[in-house]
Formats: C-alpha cells, sequence, structure tokens
C-alpha cells in the first residue's frame, strides 16, 4: 500500500486534490481511498488530506502516520508544521516553491531521500497561469504522478475532466501537463548530473 499525506490551507483544494489522486489511481484499476483531516478550520488554516493506493482492498481507515509521500501545497506551512513528520527513509517529497531546496533550508532533509525523490514544483505559477486562481491541486497531482509513476498523467487529466467540466476541466487538465512535464524533466536533469 501506497500512503500519501497532503498539507495545505483551506481554500487551497487539498481536499480535492485527496480525492482527483484516489479518483485517478481508480481509474487505473487500483484501489484507493481519500479523506481529510479537519474540523472547522477557516479559510487559510492548515488543512491535511490523505490518500492510499492499493492494488488491494482497502480496509484502513485511520489518518496516515507513516507516509510514503508528502505532498505540501502551500510551502509557508514549511516551519509552522512539521509536515515530514512519520516520513521514511525511501520516502517522497513535493513542495509546492518557486525557490530552491537550499533558500527553503531543505538541504538536509533532500540528501537523505534517495535520488529523484525531492522535488519543488511551481504548481501556484501554472494554476495561476491557467486558472487565474491559486489552486495548486492539479499541479501537485500531476507532479506526483511524474514523481512516483504510480499513476499517469492520462489518470489525472481524466479524473479531473470527471470532475469538473468545460472550461475548468481543461484548465485543470492544461496545468496537469505543465506539471507533470516539469516534474519529468527535473528528474532528467537531476539523473543526468
Amino acid at each position: 500500500m501506497f500512503q500519501v499525506r497532503i498539507h495545505g490551507r483551506g481554500g487551497q483544494g487539498v481536499v480535492t486534490a485527496a480525492e482527483m489522486l484516489s479518483l485517478a489511481a481508480f481509474r487505473e484499476g487500483q484501489h484507493a481511498q481519500a479523506f481529510p483531516s479537519f474540523g472547522s478550520e477557516r479559510t487559510g488554516a492548515p488543512v491535511m488530506a490523505f490518500a492510499r493506493i492499493d492494488r488491494r482492498e482497502i480496509r484502513l481507515r485511520e489518518p496516515i502516520v507513516s507516509p510514503d509521500a508528502v505532498i505540501v501545497q502551500d510551502r509557508t506551512l514549511l516551519h509552522q508544521v512539521d509536515v515530514f513528520q512519520g516520513l521514511g527513509e525511501q520516502g517522497y517529497v513535493l513542495i509546492n516553491s518557486s525557490h530552491t531546496i537550499d533558500e527553503l533550508g531543505l538541504a538536509d532533509l533532500a540528501a537523505r531521500l534517495p535520488a529523484g525523490h525531492f522535488q519543488l514544483l511551481p504548481a501556484t505559477q501554472f494554476a495561476m497561469a491557467q486558472l487565474g486562481r491559486p489552486l495548486p491541486g492539479a499541479a501537485m497531482i500531476a507532479g506526483f504522478a511524474a514523481l512516483t509513476e504510480l499513476i499517469s498523467l492520462a489518470a489525472v487529466q481524466a479524473a479531473y475532466r470527471e470532475r469538473f467540466s468545460g472550461k475548468v476541466a481543461e484548465a485543470n487538465a492544461e496545468v496537469a501537463r505543465l506539471a507533470y512535464e516539469h516534474v519529468s524533466a527535473s528528474l532528467k536533469e537531476s539523473a543526468h548530473a
């Protein structure tokens, strides 16, 4: 089973991102679940959502304390919340940021993870350009797809087209494509470095 914890702030589509990840995995014949962890948080408050992906039926229902991947939709949480708590030695990290690893103060974390398991993605920039709103979910889920290869870009795009319609669906599909290509290029570049 592959377990994902998504961190962000209320209003950023954290719960929707987990749902889209789950739906994309389901579309590819896997079992998946997604669920949020929040109470009456207001817009801007820290929020978590969880997703699990497996080839077999998933019976667990508790929050994820030892994630295989951590997705951070808002970099301002990095020094406010312990977003990396429980992340294993083979874990994956994807952070929505246009800053460098050194600028974020995460060089030690990046160094302890396997090569290619730590990626930065300017997801909000892609979302603003295509959607006109700072909703990084489609970019982050597509970045996760490129990073882990657990789901395909096509499945991510299909999930967004199933959930939304018209221009919103197509804009999210384009955000996903841009993010997937960005992470794929970054992984290829780091492999040749």
